[in-house]
């Protein structure tokens, strides 16, 4: 059987892009692109692309951008916007879990879940961010979102508290407090008009965490902001916050992996 993100992205393309989360590209660009100075010689790794709605309009602007991804129909669809577009950015299926580039970017974006966070196990999401640093050139930068461990934290510990009231010591099911995964159940409607039902197993993170993994893959100058789609801003977190943003740059002292 195959992971629940392989199913659901297998022929989803054009009902992705019509989701309300992917409507804030123009923003979400405009930050990334003040982040690099306006900078356009920079060289630019969209890890997770999806139908490449951020690597379009980044190469849009002049930027050189390579994305990467899982799908073969998401990037079929990526291909196909760029050429609309009248634009060139590279798209290559890849694995983001396996090493690909090796200190060949100035930046790298992974936006909205783009494969970190969906992976089964916690060695499969560090091996993504490992690998996005390895592909960063000293100095470079990284930024990337992921969803917010204190968003479910808070709301099932006030469960917990009202549960106790009455009683009874039963947990929300879809949230794991030991490992900070929620399990739902997603009906869908792919390309095709097929409907579906899939189980999904997402990782939450918690700022500090997030914090020490940058460290220990030779990061400085990490922040953890709030982050809200199509309104990204430098803010801190809260618990109201679904997403969480993490920016920060490689050392250059310091080659790609991990810290002794």
């Amino acid at each position: 059987m195959k992971p629940w993100y392989e199913e659901l992205f297998a022929n989803f393309a054009r009902a992705y892009d019509r989701e309300g989360y992917t409507h804030g590209t123009l923003q979400e660009v405009a930050f990334i692109e003040a982040e690099l100075g306006a900078n356009q010689c920079a060289h630019i790794l969209d890890v997770g692309c999806g139908t490449g709605r951020h690597s379009i309009e980044l190469a849009r602007r002049g930027y050189a951008v390579t994305g990467i991804d899982l799908s073969a129909s998401q990037l079929a669809r990526a291909r196909e916007k760029a050429r609309d577009a009248g634009v060139n950015p590279v798209f290559e299926q890849r694995d983001a879990r396996a090493p690909h580039f090796t200190a060949e970017f100035d930046l790298v974006i992974m936006l909205c879940e783009g494969g970190f966070s969906l992976m089964e196990t916690d060695a499969m999401n560090f091996a993504i961010l490992e690998n996005a640093v390895r592909a960063l050139r000293p100095g470079g930068k990284f930024i990337f979102t992921c969803l917010n461990g204190l968003f479910p934290l808070v709301r099932s510990l006030k469960d917990f508290a009202n549960a106790n009231e009455r009683g009874s010591r039963t947990l929300a099911a879809d949230f794991d407090l030991l490992t900070l995964r929620t399990r739902s159940v997603l009906d869908f409607t792919d390309d095709a008009g097929a409907t579906h039902r899939i189980e999904t197993n997402e990782r939450h993170y918690l700022p500090a965490e997030l914090t020490w993994y940058m460290h220990c893959l030779g990061m400085e100058r990490c922040q953890v902001w709030g982050c809200t789609v199509g309104d990204f801003q430098k803010r801190p977190p809260t618990p109201e916050d679904f997403e969480l943003m993490v920016m920060a740059e490689k050392r250059l002292e310091d080659t790609p992996g991990r810290e002794g």
